[in-house]
């Protein structure tokens, strides 16, 4: 029998598996895991929507979701991972359009003539612990206008005993301890008005400008802590619900509202008022007002000076008091001719 010699055929070399090496594989799954907060907390952002526990709290801090966003694109591209680097594109360019400035009417300049100049200080001293750079504050600056929240007994003491009638003649205190006594000081009258029924301290009065009628309200909401949303909420739609009434109205509200312009809540202040944030017209939209520990340009910016269309607005600018969480925010303002 003749022998033949048979060549064995090649054994077959599988296709290269799909799935990247062990290390794109795991950049892939770092890219995912980055991803996840900034996609849920921006889907809120688009469907205006404020939601649950943590997407509140997040919210306050949605620019600094840049970082994980840019190193979740950085992962992508490590992974070669195409429709990763898409999502972390999108999610980027998403958040940094939220970042700009939400104001309705920015450019729009009033028409009236200006009929006065005011300076207002809004400044949350954090149970009272900030009242001698409160009071150094004032005396300083000067403002025609100073909101306080958490002013304690020891604040409004030192607010009667040390700041002079004969400067600020017309005032709206309401004593309480902790967290929950606020102030008004003018130097311009005041009249009586009903204010914001709150836990906190939220008066109000109407200021008589250049002969022209002012509604001044103070702003101090519950804080979104994790088991207090609904509340935080709440207060806020009573703010929403004066804001609306007082359309139409030279109106002017300050204080901490313990929400930033990336909360819908308060969004919905600015729309159903016609009111503007005056940082975002003076120049100072992102700058950080709580918490101070942190050091600028961390934090968010939860303090806010809202003006109805008869301000403009000259300067706004961020102070540090000391002893408080919280900066205080000082606006120079032109009062022009009502409607």
């Amino acid at each position: 029998m003749d022998s033949a010699t048979s060549t064995a055929a090649p054994a077959a070399v599988p296709d290269a598996p799909l799935r990247p090496p062990g290390r794109r594989r795991a950049a892939g799954w770092f890219a995912v895991l980055l991803l996840i907060v900034p996609t849920v907390v921006v889907v809120h952002r688009i469907m205006d929507m404020d939601g649950v526990t943590p997407v509140p709290q997040l919210l306050a801090f949605l620019p600094w979701l840049l970082a994980p966003s840019a190193l979740a694109l950085l992962f992508a591209l490590l992974a070669r991972w195409r429709a990763g680097m898409a999502w972390a594109t999108v999610v980027l360019a998403l958040i940094g359009w939220f970042v700009r400035p939400y104001d309705s009417g920015l450019a729009d300049e009033p028409k009236g003539q200006v009929i006065a100049q005011l300076d207002v200080l809004t400044s949350n001293v954090e149970f009272g612990n900030a009242t001698p750079g409160l009071l150094a504050t004032i005396q300083r600056e000067q403002p025609d206008l100073v909101f306080v929240q958490e002013c304690a007994a020891v604040c409004s003491d030192a607010l009667a005993a040390e700041i002079s009638q004969a400067e600020y003649p017309y005032r709206n205190v309401v004593e309480g301890a902790s967290a929950s006594g606020s102030a008004i000081l003018s130097k311009y009258p005041l009249q009586k008005a009903a204010g914001i029924e709150s836990l906190h301290a939220m008066p109000g009065s109407v200021a008589v400008i250049a002969g022209q009628k002012v509604n001044v309200q103070l702003a101090h909401p519950l804080p979104p802590i994790p088991d207090g949303v609904d509340e935080w909420r709440a207060e806020l739609e009573l703010m929403r619900k004066y804001a609306r009434g007082a359309k139409g109205e030279p109106t002017l509200v300050a204080g901490d509202f313990n929400a930033s312009q990336d909360h819908a809540a308060f969004r919905n202040i600015l729309d159903d008022g016609d009111l503007r944030n005056s940082s975002a017209l003076g120049g100072a939209s992102r700058t950080p007002s709580w918490p101070t520990m942190v050091g600028r340009p961390l934090g968010t910016q939860i303090d806010h000076v809202l003006i109805s269309e008869e301000f403009s607005v000259r300067k706004a600018r961020f102070l540090e008091l000391g002893n408080t969480d919280h900066r205080s925010l000082l606006v120079r303002l032109d009062l022009h001719a009502g409607r």
